[in-house]
């Protein structure tokens, strides 16, 4: 049965009745395409023969979805959750804990890396789900048909993959491997704060100097704040290109800066004094004491045995190369930043007596 709920009171009422069910299906609908922030839609809730579309645009919705989000006796099952845990975080300011993340544990159970949901099902249950909502607008109301019929059927098959993937986790010993993941995800969402460092997510900023880097810093730092106070996309303020462009070579004069602006069309309109403001000064002692982007500058044969590695403990452990170690992850240690967050616990306990040895001879 499915069921839309409009009404605080309502979704309050039908929570009651779950009271005692150790696992609730759950997944999210949001729209993110002119924003910085996602904007909550859709809330969709699962337990076994009972489905609800929960409307979060319904003043007080996000009081009534909390206590189900934090109350710790009850699992929430996502597939694919770190989006979905932003927009829960953003439209309900709570984050669904524990978490059993079916995506993450499909990749530990040597089923694939990535997997969608639909394949997903497929493959553990044989059914055929269509994809035809998938770029909806789920602000609208009232919803069509078929947009609640694909978001119930996002929850539908969610205990079942739950059950079976439950069992791989537990013949493999693995769980403590999958709440690890799950928690950082937890963390990783519940943390606003700003990356100190958004050089090194930028891939051109290998091709810049020191001083080009320091430069390319001060943007994006400029460049995050103002999408977050105008909650726009981080591209409508100031796309990469044009970033690391102005790193790069900048502007001698006000007048220069304008005509570079002038001839990208990309480049803001506004805030552009603003922008001046931030790139024009001389970088300070100290600015250029940052870790660099190296990218290409690495020892390609020491990232290549590195890459080995991985891919031999990958395999003997049945496991994507990309769940246990990304190339990313390997340029952070070999470029001095020591272990990633990322490759803390169970896969630096895998990691390490094949990495270190690597990392140690250079």
């Amino acid at each position: 049965m499915t069921s839309w709920i409009d009404r605080p009171d309502a979704l309050s009422e039908r929570l009651a009745r779950w009271a005692g069910q150790p696992l609730v299906a759950l997944d999210t609908e949001f729209i993110r395409e002119r924003t910085y922030y996602p904007q909550l839609a859709l809330v969709q809730l699962s337990v076994p023969d009972e489905i609800l579309l929960v409307d979060p645009l319904v003043p007080g919705m996000d009081a009534a979805l909390r206590p189900l989000l934090v109350d710790a006796s009850v699992t929430k099952v996502m597939h694919s959750a770190s989006e979905d845990l932003q927009a829960l975080q953003r439209g309900c300011a709570a984050l669904p804990a524990p978490l059993f993340d079916t995506q993450v544990a499909a990749a530990m159970c040597g089923l694939g890396a990535g997997l969608g949901y639909q394949k997903l099902v497929e493959q553990v249950t044989g059914v055929q789900l269509a994809k035809g909502e998938t770029r909806s607008d789920w602000l609208r109301r009232p919803l069509s048909d078929a947009q609640k019929e694909y978001a119930a059927d996002d929850v539908r098959h969610v205990h079942a993959l739950h059950a079976f993937l439950d069992r791989e986790l537990a013949e493999r010993g693995r769980h403590a491997w999958l709440q690890q993941d799950a928690e950082r995800a937890l963390h990783n969402a519940a943390d606003e704060s700003d990356d100190p460092w958004p050089h090194l997510a930028v891939r051109s900023a290998q091709s810049l100097d020191a001083e080009g880097q320091a430069r390319l810093v001060r943007l994006l730092r400029w460049r995050e704040g103002q999408a977050r106070r105008s909650d726009k996309p981080k591209s409508w303020v100031l796309d990469n290109e044009l970033a690391v462009a102005l790193a790069r070579r900048p502007p001698r004069s006000l007048s220069e800066f304008h005509a570079t602006l002038d001839r990208h069309p990309k480049a803001p309109r506004k805030a552009r004094g603003e922008l001046w403001d931030v790139l024009s000064p001389p970088l300070a002692d100290g600015e250029t004491d940052l870790p660099l982007a190296l990218g290409d500058s690495l020892d390609k044969a020491r990232v290549k045995a590195m890459q080995q590695a991985v891919a031999t403990l990958a395999a003997e452990h049945g496991l994507p190369e990309g769940l246990l170690c990304s190339r990313k992850h390997l340029e952070a240690l070999l470029s001095g930043r020591g272990w990633p967050d990322a490759l803390s616990g169970w896969r630096r306990e895998l990691l390490a007596p094949a990495l270190e040895p690597l990392l140690a001879n250079g």
